[in-house]
């Protein structure tokens, strides 16, 4: 799937516009649904009118992450919030009353014109000629409106930018949605702050929504989860309708979401709501008081997780769900007597990583007969585990992934690579350049091996962050990995190369409300506005 980019000669009169030639700045995609291998374009030029006499025209870094073609030009022309407007092209499949792209419209105006509100008088009045009209049309070959995006997206566009013009085409909306950020992104921008993802162009949530210390998520099926195994029952929980705001967010921005409900292990605040979920722990042939990971000796806990995966399958839409199995410490059930003998019966001797790999089989096989495809952490695969065929495998271990990708890849299993993108582990300098310089790819096996390598996600764990330091931790340093997935690896090796455009890339972040942190010494232009 390509996306191509066309920018041509914009201007603007106190915001500021980048451009490209008369003839095209094309920007070439290649996405796959979880991750992208593709291409944005990138303007090179762009002009801020100061006051009546000065118009300062400066080099310009362009949109994030970087496209594979690119075709430019220091032509600019000015644009006036009065005279802009998106439109449906003649010949799309979707028109007015689609519903994501009404409201990308309409979110979209306001970045590109963060300061104008109707009414208002106009801050173009400087000007030395009225600006012309512009129009942004959008066409899509197909609608699904109304659905969510999924690991089939087509998310390739074609954006031709020219006099009083641009023209966006697109497989699909999701696609369109793209196109639309990248035209944003030829602009300084607005003033709020909650789509940095989007901002990026990473389109999965993968939402790790319950752990040890708390069970936030509100179950239907079973409240007490919840009640009994949150930090508070009423103020730190998901609702419902909370989970189905974040859905519906990321849906108008073409970002699905995948819940992870990670057990056996991660599961001591489930055992609060939950009796006999987790395997009590005996000290000295007697019960200690404390407790494992989830029993997987009795058929109450495969009964309780077959209804558990029923509610999610109901709740959240996308196709996959992550099971985790990771980080199962074998102490308690080694501990327990009754765990031992089902170990006997089931001729698995001493060795407790068959007793993890009969639950996740189990859990696996609830989530295909549900028609979810299953997402679990590399331990899975490491403990040789009959893993269903489309089950997709997670790296997240140490500095020896290229040789799990080898052997997951080899097993025929799609993978996702995390491992060197934990950026909840912080450093002190630019340790983006780290994520920056990974190729997801270069791992010993064939070209065949390397297609089901699907995508890579930035992890970002909450031991030590909350809502006080997220943004900041996370931005610009997560646009690394976004760069690193979307574009083409040979044009985008060079972190040197690569930080004067994410340094631009994160003031124009902070333009939009996001709280991105400083790169290294230095400012932002858009600084000084209002002095």
């Amino acid at each position: 799937m390509t996306r191509v980019l066309t920018v041509s000669a914009l201007v603007y009169c106190h915001f500021i516009v980048q451009t490209s030639s008369p003839t095209a700045l094309k920007l070439t995609e290649v996405c796959s649904s979880m991750a992208h291998t593709g291409t944005h374009s990138q303007p090179v030029r762009s002009c801020l009118l100061l006051v009546v006499v000065s118009v300062c025209v400066q080099q310009v870094h362009g949109v994030w992450p970087l496209p594979q073609q690119l075709h430019q030009s220091a032509d600019r022309g000015c644009l006036s919030p009065q005279r802009f407007s998106f439109t449906y092209g003649r010949d799309s499949a979707a028109q007015t009353g689609c519903s994501v792209l009404d409201a990308a419209f309409k979110r979209y105006f306001s970045i590109i014109f963060p300061d104008f509100t109707k009414g208002s008088e106009n801050r173009l009045q400087y000007v030395w000629s009225e600006p012309q009209p512009f129009v942004v049309s959008v066409s899509v070959k197909t609608g699904g409106c109304d659905g969510y995006p999924d690991e089939d997206s087509d998310e390739s566009y074609n954006l031709s930018v020219s006099e009083g013009q641009a023209v966006l085409r697109s497989v699909t909306v999701w696609g369109a949605l793209r196109g639309l950020e990248s035209f944003s992104q030829l602009v300084y921008q607005d003033d709020y702050g909650s789509d940095a993802m989007a901002y990026s162009k990473f389109n999965v949530f993968h939402w790790h929504i319950v752990d040890d210390p708390s069970f936030p998520y509100q179950s239907r099926t079973f409240p007490d989860l919840s009640n009994k195994g949150a930090f508070h029952p009423f103020t730190h929980i998901y609702t419902q309708s909370d989970v189905m705001r974040v859905i519906e967010h990321a849906r108008m921005r073409g970002i699905r979401v995948v819940p992870e409900f990670d057990s056996p292990g991660h599961t001591q605040s489930w055992g609060k709501g939950q009796p006999g979920l987790l395997t009590p722990c005996y000290k000295g042939g007697v019960p200690s008081g404390s407790f494992g990971p989830v029993d997987p000796t009795i058929d109450t806990t495969y009964k309780f997780m077959e209804s558990l995966l029923k509610e999610v399958k109901f709740v959240f839409p996308d196709s996959y769900v992550h099971l985790g199995g990771d980080e199962v410490s074998f102490a308690c059930w080694q501990s327990n007597p009754n765990v031992r003998k089902f170990m006997e019966k089931m001729g698995f001797g001493k060795d407790f990583t068959k007793l993890e790999s009969f639950y996740m089989e189990s859990i696996m096989n609830m989530t295909a007969a549900l028609n979810r495809t299953s997402i679990v952490w590399q331990d899975v695969f490491d403990y040789h585990e009959r893993i269903p065929q489309d089950t997709v495998l997670e790296i997240w271990k140490g500095e020896k992934y290229q040789a799990e990708l080898s052997r997951m890849t080899q097993a025929g299993h799609r993978v996702l690579l995390s491992a060197p993108w934990y950026i909840n582990h912080i450093s002190y300098g630019q340790d983006w350049r780290n994520s920056y310089a990974v190729q997801p790819q270069n791992f010993s096996g064939t070209e065949e091996q390397k297609k089901l390598v699907i995508g890579g996600e930035v992890a970002m764990w909450g031991e030590y962050v909350d809502a006080t330091n997220l943004t900041p931790r996370l931005w610009p340093r997560a646009c690394a990995a976004a760069e690193r997935l979307w574009s083409n690896e040979e044009k985008t090796l060079n972190a040197d190369l690569a930080f004067p455009r994410l340094e631009e890339f994160r003031c124009e972040l902070l333009r939009r409300g996001i709280q991105a942190e400083p790169l290294f010494v230095g400012h932002c232009k858009h600084e000084y506005d209002g002095l």
